[in-house]
């Protein structure tokens, strides 16, 4: 590990994301079916600082032709370990899935959680990427074979909202 990786320590990971999005949002309508249909949303993400920085909490709310999204992300930075844990619900989820552990190295977060989808067990992988001032790009993919292959089911492009700096 470098120096300058060493001497990093995450907490501040996510504070480029602070303030307003506006969310463009393609879905994988039937992930690991070998189908190809794409849902197209558009929305808002809300991002709130907690704890000055060593947690935050998203807020998105995103419709299409194919109906609404609302979710939300409750990231929590782990200083022992100089990770963070992402733990998302859904309106119609009900529940918090369990937490993507991760961290950043050189502009990408890349978190890896053990889900369970439609009854086997798959890895989830999140990966926030192409961060700008103004933009930045998320990621979700799935595995079904320990990570050797992924099947990409959602990318979210957000764009700050004018005059909303973070």
């Amino acid at each position: 590990m470098s120096h300058a990786a060493r001497d990093h320590d995450g907490q501040h990971d996510f504070d480029f994301e602070f303030g307003s999005w506006t969310t463009q949002l393609s879905r994988l309508v039937d992930p690991l079916s070998g189908s190809t249909e794409w849902a197209e949303y558009r929305g808002t993400s809300e991002v709130t600082p907690i704890w000055n920085g060593a947690a935050n909490l998203v807020v998105l709310d995103v419709e299409g032709p194919a109906g609404r999204i609302q979710a939300l992300s409750l990231r929590l930075y782990d200083p022992a370990s100089r990770q963070w844990s992402l733990h998302s619900a859904s309106v119609r989820g009900g529940g918090i899935s369990p937490p993507g552990v991760g961290s950043f190295v050189d502009g990408r977060g890349e978190f890896v959680s053990q889900e369970s989808f439609d009854g086997r067990p798959i890895l989830v992988r999140f990966v926030i990427s192409d961060i700008t001032a103004t933009s930045c790009r998320f990621e979700q993919a799935f595995s079904i074979d320990d990570g050797a292959s992924w099947e990409v089911n959602w990318i979210a492009i957000d764009t700050r909202r004018s005059g909303a700096l973070g």
